[in-house]
């Protein structure tokens, strides 16, 4: 799928992200041919859940293109370090996971950045990206926890991340301090 005819939108990821690059224009490619295989559209709420397996760059094009982001709890991040989305229609009970191979990329193109980008964004899908369908279950939707205070700081935290210490519910941070300050004292 050329990206021409849809530049502005990917201007508006690199303003959203705050440069170019061969990531962002990966996640874009990635994202857009997730949404092209289950026929949606961005979503306004939880209609679409991603799951993504690295942190990098084309996340955000991810977030702007899919609207599923970490706030609305319909972002999950699983790091295992590969490029591969996998996009959940909640509408149609339908995913799609979606692999960066790179395996079409003529050889020395990975030095030269600014034909790298080019190439990623006028290449055919295929050249670069897998696409195939999933048949498990999507995430279940996002659930408003309790937040409590923090024991030993005061900071309110989510009841389901607290942690026990000295029978007291601790917060994450504050229970990794007492047990580096008790090991240092060993």
């Amino acid at each position: 799928m050329s990206m021409q005819g849809i530049a502005m939108k990917y201007s508006e990821i690199i303003e959203f992200h705050g440069h170019t690059c061969p990531g962002l224009v990966i996640g874009y490619r990635m994202s857009l041919a997730a949404m092209a295989a289950l026929g949606v559209t961005r979503s306004g709420d939880e209609e679409l859940v991603a799951i993504v397996e690295n942190d990098a760059c084309g996340v955000d094009a991810l977030q702007c293109v899919t609207g599923c982001t970490f706030g609305k709890g319909n972002l999950l991040f699983r790091d295992f370090g590969k490029s591969v989305y996998t996009l959940y229609s909640r509408t149609s009970a339908r995913g799609v996971r979606v692999a960066y191979h790179g395996r079409g990329l003529p050889p020395g193109l990975r030095e030269d950045k600014p034909a790298l980008i080019s190439y990623l964004q006028d290449c055919p899908d295929d050249a670069i990206l897998s696409v195939t369908e999933t048949h498990s279950e999507p995430p279940g939707t996002a659930r408003i926890r309790n937040s409590v205070p923090c024991r030993i700081c005061g900071e309110s935290v989510m009841d389901t991340r607290l942690r026990e210490l000295d029978g007291q519910a601790v917060c994450i941070p504050c229970a990794e301090a007492d047990i580096h300050h008790s090991n240092e004292s060993i």
